[in-house]
């Protein structure tokens, strides 16, 4: 009976094996649709709508941005303790109060961004190499883009104006002479880290424009920033953005920020 059912299956499956096949023995294959514009094209979602600065006024805030520094607009707080900055501030410009305001930070974290921000060194130039106009701006508190007055002034390539600092010097020096206002627009991608056990999955990555110029393209960071040793691999998540009080009567104003 067994025997029985089995030839009848074995049967069943060669007929319609043989049925697949066409006449004249040869096998026909499904014929692959022509290509139109339309089948690469997606409508759905649209990017959301933001309102650029306007043409007269170009680097203002577009419609989607944090303001960190503006006229009246301080959302930045003392690194130490958390207290109200203790920086000189007027008509939205603020200067760093060398040796007793401290660093700042924001009052929020932040992960991967667009920020810009505007600086300048002081116009009575003084010092030289890393002793004149300096700070700087750090992402996460660890990562710093270096603020430095190189109009004139030399100083070793990865501790300029422009670089990551201590790790890749800026591709060339566009800065303006003391006294006038730098901006840095700079994009930022936040390192990635796995849960379980905080290994590094995807390193972090920076683009700087310095007064409109390209001088950090892409760059991958290579960890925290150090003033002696190594970077450093630390496992974070999204945190403040910082700028230095190194000492210097450097000025700021227009800061603004965009979560990606």
């Amino acid at each position: 009976m067994k025997r029985t059912t089995l030839s009848a299956a074995l049967a069943l499956v060669a007929c319609a094996a043989m049925a697949q096949q066409p006449a004249g023995g040869a096998r026909e294959y499904p014929v692959t649709p022509r290509m139109s514009p339309e089948m690469t094209e997606f409508w759905t979602p649209q990017p959301p709508i933001v309102t650029p600065a306007p043409v007269a006024n170009p680097t203002a805030a577009p419609s989607d941005a944090i303001v960190l520094l503006g006229p009246g607009v301080i959302e930045f707080e003392h690194v130490r303790n958390g207290a109200p900055v203790g920086w000189d501030f007027a008509d939205g410009v603020l200067t760093v109060k060398p040796r007793s305001g401290g660093d700042i930070r924001s009052k929020r974290s932040f992960g991967d961004c667009q920020l810009h921000l505007e600086w300048r060194s002081p116009i009575e130039v003084s010092g030289e190499s890393q002793g004149r106009g300096n700070s700087g701006v750090f992402f996460h508190s660890l990562y710093e883009v270096q603020i430095l007055d190189n109009h004139n002034n030399e100083t070793y390539m990865n501790g300029a104006a422009g670089s990551i600092y201590k790790q890749s010097p800026p591709l060339v020096n566009p800065i303006r002479r003391p006294g006038e206002w730098n901006t840095y627009d700079i994009i930022w991608t936040a390192p990635v880290f796995r849960e379980s056990d905080d290994k590094l999955l995807s390193p972090a990555r920076v683009t700087v424009i310095f007064n409109g110029v390209v001088v950090q393209n892409n760059y991958q960071i290579r960890g925290t920033t150090e003033y002696i040793g190594h970077p450093r691999v630390v496992s974070h998540g999204p945190a403040p953005i910082s700028i230095q009080d190194h000492g210097n009567l450097v000025s700021y104003r227009n800061i603004w920020i965009r979560e990606l």
